[in-house]
């Protein structure tokens, strides 16, 4: 089963045993509705209801069921939050889970083979593809051909790569 992880615990927030989240998503609504979530921490990853979200331009917290005190809220910062690939959310066209991304083979219209995306580095302009070979690839239209997560395969166009893509050495 895949798991897609959303946030991560920073700090616990007031009295209760709430925590404060750094959000991994670009839809910090969908904390709003969250009901269940997985809980990834020390090694392990367990089914956990929520409670009392909150979701402000400045942050995301939430109440964890079990967890009432701030000692046992600060006992989890580090730990993710993570939904099923039958609870995450819908994604627009032409955008991909990071998740998904990771272990794709990345060639390019002429054939040659590029790498394989070790990481999405995430600029705020756009989204950058990191290869195991060093490349720097950026996630735009005009430099993206194809992009198959199923087969694991992304298509670069070549000659726009040679105008972008930063290169190792």
């Amino acid at each position: 089963m895949d798991f897609y992880r959303i946030a991560v615990v920073v700090r616990a927030h007031g009295v209760r045993g709430g925590v404060k989240l750094l959000p991994l998503t670009d839809d910090t609504a969908r904390f709003e509705s969250l009901k269940s979530v997985y809980l990834e921490h020390g090694g392990k990853r367990s089914a956990v209801r929520v409670t009392d979200t909150g979701v402000r331009p400045d942050a995301v917290t939430l109440r964890i069921e079990g967890v009432n005190t701030p000692e046992e809220a600060n006992a989890l910062r580090g730990a993710y939050l993570a939904v099923d690939r039958a609870h995450a959310r819908q994604l627009p066209a032409d955008t991909w889970f990071v998740a998904d991304l990771i272990g794709c083979e990345v060639v390019d219209t002429a054939g040659s083979r590029l790498g394989v995306v070790r990481e999405v580095l995430r600029t705020g302009a756009n989204d950058v593809y990191e290869l195991d070979t060093g490349t720097l690839i950026p996630a735009l239209k005009r430099v993206l051909r194809e992009v198959d997560t199923q087969a694991k395969r992304i298509v670069c166009d070549s000659a726009v790569l040679r105008e972008v893509a930063v290169f190792a050495n």
